[in-house]
């Protein structure tokens, strides 16, 4: 019985290992992470400590929400930290 001849690989799985090389974040990138983590602490921090007068007095209770939303932001930047 004849045997078959093994398939050539193609280039294509080349270029996928070499597309996923490693790249540092920019330069920025740590500074706004943490930045927002830190902004959106002391959001809630002065609306608990001003006792809702600052930092948007018309946004009431929602001061929270901002806070906790600059913070998630900067949480979520996390994910794409490479070191």
């Amino acid at each position: 019985m004849p045997e078959s001849k093994p398939r050539k690989k193609t280039a294509s799985t080349t270029r996928q290992a070499s597309s996923q090389t490693y790249k540092p974040n920019p330069v920025w990138f740590k500074p706004v992470m943490f930045g927002l983590m830190i902004i959106g602490l002391l959001w809630i921090i002065t609306f608990y400590i001003s006792e809702g007068r600052l930092p948007v007095q018309a946004w009431e209770s929602w001061n929270i929400v901002a806070g906790f939303g600059i913070a998630i932001v900067g949480f979520l930047m996390t994910t794409r930290w490479r070191s």
